[in-house]
């Protein structure tokens, strides 16, 4: 059940016509997917994951990107492998169930409707790990939707 309030699609981050990444999210991580330069040897490729920064490059070039994080990360939990000819970014959030507009600091921030959705699926997606026995895919919101970060499950505190 909890593979239906998986992100179902993944956001792209486009600068001058040209992909630069794509990403999603859920509850823990975020996910940042870069495609790679054909006819590149991949123990070239590398990535420095810092709590609030993210550097991704080939070893002797200047960064391919090299900004600032939305929010901070767990860097031991945080990691990169290279598949395919993708770079697969997996960035630990620091705090669980934060609402990320982008994994970047000022690049590709989705609008404010998109930051809604995602974060409607991600309040839904916590009711899911707080609630295994019953399916939340089909439910909605209507009105505001909580922060799934503070969300307590209703409980007040």
């Amino acid at each position: 059940m909890s593979e239906k309030l998986a992100p179902d699609k993944r956001h792209s981050f486009i600068h001058n016509g040209q992909k630069v990444f794509e990403w999603d999210q859920t509850l823990e991580e975020a996910n940042i997917y870069i495609s790679l330069p054909q006819n590149v040897p991949t123990k070239l490729f590398y990535c420095k994951i810092q709590p609030k920064h993210l550097e991704v490059g080939i070893k002797g070039s200047s960064p391919y990107l090299n900004h600032d994080l939305t929010c901070p990360v767990k860097v031991d939990s945080s990691f990169w492998t290279l598949e395919d000819d993708v770079m697969h970014i997996t960035l630990q959030k620091r705090d669980k169930g934060q609402t990320w507009p982008s994994p970047i600091s000022g690049q590709g921030e989705l609008d404010p409707l998109s930051v809604d959705q995602e974060q409607r699926r991600l309040m839904l997606q916590r009711f899911q790990e707080e609630n295994p026995g019953f399916d939340f895919s089909q439910a909605e919101f209507t009105g505001i939707c909580p922060d799934p970060k503070t969300f307590m499950g209703g409980i007040k505190h």
